[in-house]
């Protein structure tokens, strides 16, 4: 048996996962559920995970996983299931069955501010909101975290002015990797890294912005991009 707060939560999970095919945030639970805090939300949830009603992926955020719906909502898919827009139906009917879309891992990373994709701009903010990233979009080990692009200095490489990108952290590139470097100090820019000598050239993906050379020492990398995540 489920009290009706586990019931209801268990219902708002299953409506979000079929819906976006990422489970809700916390904060998002605790406003569906209207309680005032979010212990109350790690309360449901781990009364559902011990009925075997929801599974945790371990050191993810908003992994969570519908095992089983009570027969009560058992008639309601539990996975995202994919739309077809009226206007553009094939002829043959749709096949009978059809391969289930699992449910897409999430992990909130911190966005850390905008990144300059033409003229250096400062990047880090001091108290960074978050955004969810698909977790098999993280590469690797270490730290990640993501930045909103400003400018249109990179768009041959398919990074536009408002996209969000996600970055590795670390202080090393090979050349021809898009990174996150810090110029002089201070100023951020995402640009394509090479090294020649004893000097760096920071080169745009568009031919309206010179590459810039700077001596070794004014350039640090602070990250690689490995994803990019764009609105529409």
């Amino acid at each position: 048996m489920l009290t009706k707060k586990q019931l209801d939560l268990l219902e708002f999970i299953n409506k979000r996962v079929a819906r976006d095919g990422v489970p809700p945030s916390f904060d998002e639970m605790k406003e569906a559920l209207d309680l005032r805090s979010k212990s109350g939300i790690h309360r449901l949830i781990t009364a559902l995970e011990e009925r075997g009603f929801i599974r945790r992926l371990a050191h993810r955020a908003r992994a969570i996983e519908i095992v089983k719906l009570p027969d009560t909502l058992a008639a309601k898919p539990a996975g995202f299931t994919p739309q077809v827009i009226d206007g553009d139906r094939p002829d043959s009917p749709a096949p009978a069955h059809s391969m289930p879309v699992e449910t897409v891992d999430a992990m909130d990373l911190p966005l850390m501010g905008r990144i300059a994709a033409g003229v250096p701009i400062e990047s880090i903010n001091d108290v960074p909101p978050s955004v969810a990233v698909p977790g098999a979009m993280l590469s690797g080990s270490g730290r990640h975290y993501a930045l909103e692009v400003k400018g249109d200095s990179m768009i041959d490489a398919g990074i536009n002015d408002g996209d969000v990108v996600v970055i590795r952290e670390t202080s090393s590139a090979d050349n021809g990797d898009i990174v996150v470097a810090q110029v002089e100090g201070y100023e951020a820019t995402l640009k394509r890294y090479k090294r020649k000598g004893e000097s760096i050239i920071l080169e745009a993906a568009n031919p309206a912005y010179e590459p810039r050379i700077l001596p070794v020492g004014a350039v640090k990398v602070q990250g690689r991009l490995v994803g990019l995540i764009r609105t529409y």
